[in-house]
């Protein structure tokens, strides 16, 4: 999962869709953004069909407390249900896709007092900080979440393989390529 550097428009906007598969088989429809060769290798840009969603428990108390990133899969589980049904008042449909969890149907219009802002701490990188949009809150067993949406696109970034499928960079491997990616695309704009 990475933010974006590249520009959002581009002659090629949802020009196909791929569909990544992560280690437990779950997966992810996604919109080819972009797709550009770089030494002989082909390089997608993909954007989720549906929107994705973070869980945030809030821990703490009155100025104390601090949203904390669900990241669990066994609490991801047993709060699922709940999630699910408080999303589904919105027409929403929540899913347990592949490296994200995300809602099918049209989101809610963004309203400036449902804006949370997630201030994002990397040593290794400066990155500014994410804007969320409160979806629902939720309580289980004692214990108050909230389901966001960034308003940022969540992008992702993938080689294609000698066997046609998409197969996701890691951070590190995205840093190496970053800039010759950042060249083409911004040139092909131009």
């Amino acid at each position: 999962m990475f933010s974006s550097p590249f520009p959002e428009e581009n002659d090629n906007a949802h020009a196909g869709s791929i569909t990544l598969t992560d280690d437990k088989g779950r997966s992810l429809e996604c919109y080819v953004e972009h797709s550009l060769e770089v030494d002989e290798q082909e390089y997608v840009l993909l954007l989720p069909v549906d929107s994705p969603v973070e869980i945030f428990s809030w821990e703490g108390d009155g100025e104390e407390e601090e949203a904390v990133l669900v990241e669990d899969d066994s609490i991801i589980e047993q709060i699922f249900a709940t999630a699910q049904a408080v999303l589904s008042e919105q027409n929403l449909i929540l899913k347990n896709t592949a490296y994200a969890l995300t809602v099918a149907g049209d989101l809610p219009p963004v309203e400036e007092s449902e804006l949370f802002t997630l201030e994002i701490e990397d040593e290794e990188a400066d990155l500014d900080p994410e804007q969320l949009q409160l979806l629902a809150s939720f309580y289980d067993e004692d214990q108050e979440y909230a389901i966001y949406t960034p308003l940022d696109p969540l992008l992702f970034f993938a080689r294609i393989a000698k066997t046609g499928e998409p197969e996701l960079l890691s951070p590190e491997e995205f840093r190496k390529v970053q800039p010759l990616l950042e060249e083409h695309l911004f040139n092909e704009v131009e």
